[in-house]
Formats: structure tokens, C-alpha cells, sequence
């Protein structure tokens, strides 16, 4: 049968295409902290408020990216941010607008030491508010999203604050090298993010080619990978309140990166007193990384359990991994 040869050829390739990344991934990834725009952690509503919590300690772990967590608000209102002006907005999109304060922290292995780690990453932090757009397109099976993220870098972000308070409630060792941190600086920085549908299966499976840019004074990379989704699922190239109201699935999510810049490790770009940084040339160009986790939504709440892999970011650096957690309200 010529149409069920045509389908088969077409699933072996996207298939391919998905091993491929996998493989990818495990040698070779992206930089990427809190992420609140890729599908398959689409809401499925155009109000609503989701609190999202990453921290390495889910996996025995204190070093690198170390806690992320940022509160996240998407209302119609949300249109008037004059902000919104600078986003490319596609026609015949389903077009949603957002706002998100996020927060997050970097440490060397060794945190508890006063001196500096010169073969370890550098104490970092960041707090920024992220303005940000979501465009969906029902006909191409195409999703579009992009942000742009102002804030500080450094000692006005509160890493040191917020850490050492942390260890102080669940009596971890105290963390004193934040006075070598990365000095402060201010974060400008611009993302855009495109998805495409490859393949589906009813409301069980399905596969979305995913890119990124990011361009600015915290991270300049690119990415490629895809997303993928296996359960019971809405599409997330579908109107909004048009399907089911209950979805359980897991994702999983291998990127391939290049990066540019990192201000985390580097410094800041207009600040260059930091008194520890990693040198240009001991940046790993290109890393790895592998997103995974579950997901349940309901027509009033979201929750979401998660897991990442990174391969090794700088020259004498390690793996790391991270673990957290997302709980949305719709209002």
C-alpha cells in the first residue's frame, strides 16, 4: 500500500531525526535556567499565574546552577505593556502576553570557602523581570514565542541573601564565598523561541522541532532540539479552552547549543571588575542538555515535576543536575 509505505517512511524519519538529537545531546546543550514558554508546558488558558522552583539539592547536588525560581503571570490586560512593541507578532495568530520576576544562583563546588576557586565557576546571581510573548498558529501547526528581560547581575540580585538564608533553615553548611561573586551589571537581553509540529498521534504523542536565540548582556546563544509528549495530551496548536480539561503526560526535551556569552561565568559586559571569572577560551562552545519530567493539568491548576541534565559548561567543570517543580492557578 503506497499511503501506508508514505506513513512509515515519514515516522522512520522524524524518528531518526529524534536519536539523533538524543545522541547529540548526551555528548555535545544549552545553557537554559527557567523555562515557562516551551509547548509542552503550555497552560491551555489566557489568565493565569504559575510559580516555578528549580534547585540542584532534588539531586544530592550544591554547585553550579544551584536554585532558580520565578513567578509567572499571563492576563488579557497584559496587552497594554508598552513592551509589547517590541515583539514580531505573527498574522493569524492566537497572540497571548505575559510578565515573570525570576531569580536565580550559581556557586563553585566548594561554596563554603571564603577564598576564590580559581578552577571552579564563579559565585553568580541574577534577578530580572522577564516581559513576554506567546503566538500560536492553529492552520501552520506553528508556535512563536519571544522575550525580552531586563534586571541585575550580581551583588544587588540578593544571591548571597537568599542562599545563605536558605542554608540557615535546613542547617546546611553556611556559604562564604559570595564576596568573590560576579560584580553587578545590568541584564538586557532578548529571546525568540520557535516550535513546529512534526508529528502527532491523536491526543497520545507528539513531536515539535524547537529553536532558540538569545542575544544581550546575560546569555548570546542558539539552540536546536524537540519536544517531546506521551500521554494523554491537548495539542498545544489548538485554540485555547477547546479540549479536554484533564491532560497527564511526561516530556522529554534534548537541546544542542552554542554559546556566545555567558555573564554568569564571563562577567558582565559593561562591569569587567569581577575578581573571578572563566576565561573565553575555557568556555565549552557547545554543551548538551536533557529536560524531562511529568505534567498534570486540570481546568483550574497546572503541576509539573522536573528533572534536567547538563554536560560540563567550562573547561575543568562538571556535569550538573537539577530537579523542581511549577504549580499554575487559573483566574
Amino acid at each position: 500500500n503506497p499511503f501506508k509505505q508514505l506513513v512509515r517512511m515519514y515516522v522512520m524519519r522524524n524518528f531518526t531525526i529524534f536519536l539523533l538529537l538524543t545522541i547529540l545531546t548526551v555528548f555535545g546543550g544549552y545553557t537554559q535556567k527557567i523555562d515557562n514558554l516551551s509547548s509542552f508546558r503550555d497552560v491551555g488558558n489566557d489568565n493565569y499565574l504559575r510559580f516555578n522552583y528549580e534547585n540542584d539539592l532534588f539531586y544530592g547536588q550544591d554547585m553550579n546552577y544551584t536554585q532558580g525560581f520565578s513567578f509567572e503571570f499571563v492576563a488579557p490586560f497584559s496587552t497594554k505593556n508598552p513592551l509589547n512593541h517590541l515583539f514580531y507578532k505573527p498574522k493569524n495568530a492566537e497572540i497571548r502576553f505575559g510578565i515573570a520576576a525570576e531569580h536565580n544562583s550559581f556557586t563553585p563546588n566548594r561554596y563554603f570557602l571564603s577564598e576564590i576557586q580559581f578552577k571552579d565557576r564563579p559565585f553568580a546571581a541574577t534577578l530580572t523581570l522577564k516581559s513576554f510573548m506567546i503566538s500560536v498558529d492553529t492552520l501552520k501547526q506553528s508556535r512563536f514565542t519571544s522575550s525580552f528581560t531586563i534586571g541585575m547581575l550580581g551583588e544587588l540580585a540578593l544571591g548571597e541573601e537568599i542562599q545563605v538564608g536558605i542554608h540557615k533553615i535546613t542547617n546546611s553548611e553556611t556559604p562564604f564565598g559570595w564576596a568573590n561573586q560576579i560584580k553587578s551589571d545590568i541584564v538586557l537581553n532578548y529571546e525568540v523561541d520557535y516550535e513546529k509540529q512534526l508529528l502527532r498521534f491523536r491526543n497520545l504523542f507528539s513531536i515539535q522541532f524547537n529553536s532558540k536565540a538569545k542575544f544581550g548582556t546575560l546569555y548570546t546563544n542558539a539552540s536546536v532540539g524537540l519536544n517531546t509528549s506521551f500521554g494523554i495530551l491537548n495539542s498545544p496548536f489548538s485554540k485555547l479552552n477547546k479540549e479536554r480539561k484533564f491532560n497527564l503526560y511526561v516530556y522529554a526535551q534534548p537541546l544542542i547549543n552554542a554559546i556566545g556569552y555567558d555573564a554568569t561565568f564571563q562577567g558582565g559586559v559593561f562591569n569587567r571588575n569581577s575578581p573571578h571569572i572563566i576565561s573565553s577560551k575555557d568556555i565549552e562552545r557547545f554543551t548538551g542538555q536533557l529536560n524531562y519530567g511529568i505534567v498534570l493539568k486540570s481546568k483550574s491548576a497546572y503541576f509539573e515535576f522536573l528533572g534536567a541534565f547538563l554536560t560540563k559548561e567550562f573547561k575543568n567543570g562538571n556535569t550538573a543536575q537539577w530537579g523542581g517543580f511549577k504549580i499554575g492557578l487559573m483566574l
